[in-house]
């Protein structure tokens, strides 16, 4: 059995039971202290699992135009896969201990990439903790390059700034911000130098998503949330940089919505451009 949207603990213990062949990712990592996922990897992670760092393996080069975490290159993305030994066709597990924050950017990268087999661990790194199952520290021994080989995207196109823009005047498709409600309002903050949000955009912060547990909603309660907001328009999803938007793409998903396009740019691509304009407040 596939998974491409969430697997839960139990399962993928039923998967290491039975010797299925994974590729694990632990993408932990925290914004303003890019080493410190790395350190929490090193200190405890699931079998096997290899470190995804947001900065450097999940993004491309920031250059001052095109946000904090804009998309890489194909090429050079497929290359990293193949180094942790992926191979096609292959069920890959990410996860990180926030919730699915920044796992939740390379379930999304992947399936761009053209791979399918590819499930967020619902509760992340705490949930299999607190079912008792082991960690490992240190890093794995030496990988196997694997064969992938990049495919057709299973999400649609991105959009650009361009496009957004465009969508302010017509309004064709809604913005959903994944950002906390405080940032989404303007209200100063350490990471937006600009506050605010695109006009016309609504706030799904992706941490609604999850329950108390930390696990994401059911499917029926996802799909009630987005569908109030989104009013039968196509979603267009934003966040800081590209980010926590995967977190509303992958909920969309599981809610069995239709695909929502990622503005991969988002907020700290949009304020790059002061002519673009910007709005305060809840709505």
């Amino acid at each position: 059995m596939a998974y491409d949207t969430l697997i839960s603990v139990s399962q993928l213990h039923d998967l290491f039971a039975a010797g299925a062949d994974l590729l694990v990712l632990d993408c932990d990592f925290e914004l303003g202290e890019p080493e410190k996922g790395r350190e929490r990897y090193r200190a405890g992670h699931l079998p096997e699992a290899r470190y995804a760092h947001l900065d450097e393996d999940l993004a491309g080069p920031p250059d001052g135009s095109n946000g904090r975490h804009p998309l890489p290159a194909r090429v050079a993305f497929a290359a990293w896969l193949r180094k942790q030994g992926l191979k096609q066709e292959q069920q890959v597990i990410v996860y990180d201990s926030r919730g699915g924050a920044w796992a939740a950017r390379a379930w999304w990268l992947l399936r761009w990439m053209g791979h399918a087999q590819v499930a967020l661990l619902d509760g992340g790194k705490q949930a299999w903790a607190e079912a008792g199952l082991p960690l490992e520290t240190g890093y794995p021994a030496s990988v196997v390059p694997g064969d992938f080989t990049p495919g057709e995207p299973l999400v649609p196109a991105p959009v650009s700034a361009r496009q957004v823009l465009a969508n302010v005047e017509n309004g064709g498709a809604q913005v959903l911000d994944a950002r906390d409600p405080s940032r989404f309002r303007g209200d100063p903050n350490p990471i937006d130098p600009v506050p605010g949000h695109i006009p016309g955009a609504r706030n799904r912060f992706f941490r609604d998503n999850l329950g108390s547990d930390g696990r994401f909603l059911p499917a029926s309660e996802l799909a009630a949330a987005f569908s109030v907001l989104l009013d039968g328009r196509p979603a267009v999803l934003s966040c800081g940089s590209g980010v926590t938007a995967c977190h509303n793409a992958l909920a969309m998903a599981v809610a069995g919505l239709p695909e929502p396009r990622l503005y991969p740019g988002s907020w700290s691509e949009w304020i790059a451009d002061p002519a673009r304009p910007i709005a305060t407040g809840d709505a």
